[in-house]
């Protein structure tokens, strides 16, 4: 697959969608708190994230309320755990791998897509973590957090239609909390930016051009055209991501980066078979790092 590349005009952390004729990405100029412009009730945006994290609704998780405009004037940590909906079933068994062959069944899809849409709502869901457990980072961030939240919240609904049009629901497939079992290790916002956006989400740029061409292989176009989206997407979470590890880290390079992930983790689980140089480039990261990433092979 071609890697994706946005016009010039467009803001340095936003992607060119051509296909649906829209831009998306994290912009720092602007506040997206939803469908409309902030709730006008009293809660505060961290009432509504920890609201969000800890709900234990469904329709909750997939369509929350617009966050709102206040925001609490000296907050505390916080250090929530996500509620899970009676129709979600948490397994801690390890999935199986998925075969091309295998996505021949509709079942296997719809399967695999419900993976992707808790992988969604984990990263939701660990925007608020971080919102609320770093309260003393920047505003800019932590207003990135929630439009971001808000990115994966729709990416849910997209993989949920599908999901849907395949005969299943969510809630039909068992999930695993993967996501929740890792990233709350992390210690410092240094951390949390290194392993979410500049791993788990950085690896998504090259998951989601190989799924695309599974999907098209077994005849599922819709399904290979919502990874691409979900694929040019994620480049300005990535980017988003690397911009604020640099900045706390005063240009932080790949060692630096390496040692920022909170242990067992190593950069191995956190790139694709085939790097996306392309799409990591235009997400922030420089050559350099992209070819020691590359390289990079665990010790003997």
């Amino acid at each position: 697959m071609v890697a994706f590349e946005a016009p010039s005009e467009l803001p340095r952390d936003a992607v060119s969608d051509t296909t649906l004729g829209r831009t998306s990405g994290v912009e720092e100029d602007r506040v997206d708190t939803g469908d409309t412009v902030g709730a006008t009730t009293g809660e505060t945006v961290e009432e509504w994230a920890r609201a969000y994290v800890e709900s234990t609704s469904l329709a909750h998780k997939c369509t929350p309320p617009p966050a709102p405009l206040r925001w609490a004037e000296a907050p505390s940590p916080c250090d929530p755990r996500p509620g899970r909906p009676p129709e979600l079933r948490v397994s801690l068994a390890k999935p199986r791998s998925v075969k091309l062959g295998a996505l021949r069944a509709p079942e296997a899809r719809a399967r695999l897509l419900h993976k992707f849409w808790h992988h969604e709502l984990q990263a939701a869901e660990l925007m608020c973590w971080a919102l609320l457990r770093f309260p003393d980072t920047e505003p800019e961030f932590r207003r990135g957090l929630v439009r971001i939240c808000r990115d994966e919240i729709r990416h849910m609904g997209l993989y949920q239609r599908h999901i849907e049009a395949l005969g299943y629901r969510v809630g039909a497939f068992p999930v695993r909390d993967w996501f929740w079992e890792r990233v709350p290790t992390c210690e410092t916002p240094v951390q949390f930016v290194a392993l979410l956006g500049m791993g788990f989400e950085a690896a998504n740029l090259e998951h989601t051009p190989r799924f695309a061409t599974w999907f098209r292989a077994v005849g599922d176009e819709a399904g290979a055209v919502l990874q691409e989206r979900v694929g040019r997407e994620e480049v300005g979470h990535v980017r988003f991501a690397t911009r604020w590890f640099r900045r706390w880290t005063n240009g932080g390079d790949f060692d630096t980066w390496c040692a920022s992930l909170p242990p067992p983790l190593t950069p191995l689980l956190l790139r694709g078979k085939t790097i996306q140089r392309e799409r990591r480039l235009l997400a922030g990261m420089d050559a350099a790092f992209i070819d020691r990433l590359e390289a990079w092979r665990p010790s003997p």
